[in-house]
């Protein structure tokens, strides 16, 4: 009879983790994991080998100018694509309670701005590409779109991580809540300092660690959602 019992237990629990629904779930909160390394390694890859380009004083949106520029329109297109994917899946793995509604939302709001970042180039400048005049230059429409879509993203992804420490905060889960937060005031921080800087080395090396501290934060979100989807003990 124990074994029986446990049997169907196991075989509840094993249709329950396998059903349709759960791999939907699970395979959008796997773009989460995806999108800061793809994101990050073609950004890095552009950075190291265009003529030019100095990490030091160059943001990776300025990759996207030159004969070569496609790859970063790209690159923030499918990175923005794989961010809306992820805001879907953590809609459906939050379920209810804190967060479950706003939080996958401004990270579907800050995917959905990459997208528009890449439509939107922004101007050459500091002297990238090769023969641009040094400074800031002239903001073209098209520009001021990209400018303006950064914005909004940066905004909202930072909005979403205090929401997220909210939510594991209300979890009783306090690491996870003070790296939220922290992820949170690192990003708003980084992005002032380099909007404010001009094109200073310090403020926009600041600024690229924290946005791989960023895209960090997200992938272990959605490492930590995928292992909960599922499991009563979420």
């Amino acid at each position: 009879m124990t074994t029986t019992i446990s049997h169907h237990s196991v075989t509840q629990d094993s249709t329950r983790s396998c059903d349709p629904a759960t791999r939907v779930t699970r395979s959008l909160l796997g773009y989460g994991v995806l999108a800061g390394p793809f994101y990050v390694t073609v950004s890095l890859a552009q950075a190291l080998t265009r003529p030019g380009f100095d990490l030091s004083r160059h943001e990776w949106s300025l990759l996207a100018n030159g004969p070569h520029g496609w790859i970063q329109t790209t690159n923030l297109a499918l990175t923005g694509a794989m961010v809306v994917a992820f805001a879907a899946g953590l809609r459906r793995a939050l379920a209810d309670g804190p967060a479950s509604t706003w939080a996958p939302r401004l990270i579907g709001l800050y995917g959905a701005c990459l997208v528009a970042a890449g439509a939107f180039r922004a101007d050459p400048a500091y002297g990238f590409p090769v023969g641009t005049p040094e400074g800031p230059g002239a903001v073209s429409w098209h520009g001021g779109l990209h400018l303006l879509s950064g914005a909004v993203g940066f905004t909202a992804l930072a909005a979403a991580c205090f929401l997220m420490a909210r939510r594991y905060s209300h979890d009783r889960r306090r690491t996870r809540a003070i790296a939220a937060r922290g992820t949170g005031i690192a990003y708003l921080l980084g992005f002032g300092a380099v909007a404010a800087s001009s094109g200073a080395p310090t403020a926009n090396l600041a600024f690229t660690a924290a946005v791989i501290v960023v895209w960090g934060w997200l992938a272990s979100v959605a490492v930590d959602r995928y292992r909960a989807v599922g499991s009563s003990h979420d």
